[in-house]
């Protein structure tokens, strides 16, 4: 009797054994089969990783001549949607930041190439004092102005701000760095911006590496960009967008060469609505002006933002 419990027993520990082997062989299979893709696909680019890619001259110059109308989609794709960044450029998860221009603009590109290391806790945030060109407070109860990011806070946990390094030991993201903020449209930041940044967000956190760049677009000396260029690429492809984003607010207009603004009740801007939107961040950071309205997973202010949220087939 004991020696055939024993038996019973050393076929379970075996059978488990075997299990967990295989658990472990597919496991490891997934993982090499993601290097291969990532490899086969890097390849596709005969690019030396030294050459990042990018938003080129031309194209910023490009850029900076749209003219925002009335009604427009404010997202408009660059390259047919497809993003210049070369994908062997990801060596190791860092920003590089880039110097403010001789008018104090952020207007060249930062590009951050991240993996899933670099997902901040947005709880951790703390004031912003930092003014960029064309900085207004908000006035008249209207919420307007953002000091927006080019590299967004929840996608920089752990990067210093001077070396733009990475520290595994770091928990907070980049919140007030002048070589990291413009002024930006409530509506642009809020509302839009953030469709893009959780596309980023949600690559790295599936543990895909990412090269992301983002480009405040200005047009000759004004110190209000008109919009900002953003673009990404995972190195497997499995992530791969290139638009633009126009710098615009509902019931809005502005002065882009001094940031200065006057209601309009003739300014129109149709909201995009992501059918993927993720509100996660927003919610650890319960925010006091943010809240989520009906069925549309995005944060709107209780008031005064005057937009909400529509469905519009056409904007993507």
């Amino acid at each position: 009797m004991i020696r055939r419990l024993q038996k019973i027993i050393r076929t379970v520990l075996l059978l488990a054994i075997g299990v967990g082997l295989g658990i472990g062989a597919q496991s490891m299979s997934a993982y090499q089969q993601r290097l291969k893709s990532q490899e086969n696909y890097a390849k596709k680019d005969h690019r030396p990783a030294s050459e990042v890619g990018g938003i080129t001259a031309k194209q910023y110059q490009q850029l900076a001549k749209i003219n925002y109308h009335s009604g427009q989609s404010p997202i408009f794709q660059v390259n047919n949607g497809k993003s210049t960044l070369n994908p062997n450029a990801w060596q190791q998860d860092r920003v590089d930041y880039q110097q403010l221009d001789r008018l104090g603009r952020t207007s060249h590109s930062n590009t951050a190439f991240l993996n899933w290391q670099n997902h901040a806790n947005t709880a951790l945030r703390t004031a912003q004092t930092s003014s960029p060109t064309a900085w207004h407070n908000n006035r008249d109860q209207l919420l307007v102005y953002n000091r927006g990011h080019l590299i967004a806070y929840s996608l920089t946990r752990g990067i210093d701000p001077q070396t733009g390094r990475f520290d595994p030991h770091g928990n907070n993201g980049d919140q007030d760095n002048p070589r990291n903020l413009f002024t930006e449209t409530d509506f642009t930041n809020q509302a839009v911006q953030t469709l893009y940044e959780g596309k980023v967000r949600r690559a790295i956190e599936s543990h895909h590496r990412v090269i992301y760049q983002a480009t405040p677009i200005f047009r000759g000396n004004e110190l209000m960009p008109r919009g900002i260029n953003l673009q990404a690429i995972a190195t497997d492809g499995t992530l791969n967008f290139n638009v633009y984003l126009a710098n615009v607010e509902p019931g809005i207009v502005f002065d882009y060469q001094t940031g200065n603004s006057v209601i309009s009740s003739a300014m129109t801007v149709p909201v995009p609505l992501d059918p993927n939107g993720d509100t996660t961040d927003d919610q650890k950071e319960q925010r006091d002006d943010l809240r989520t309205v009906g069925s549309y997973s995005r944060p709107i202010a209780r008031q005064p933002r005057h937009y909400q949220r529509i469905i519009n087939s056409n904007i993507q």
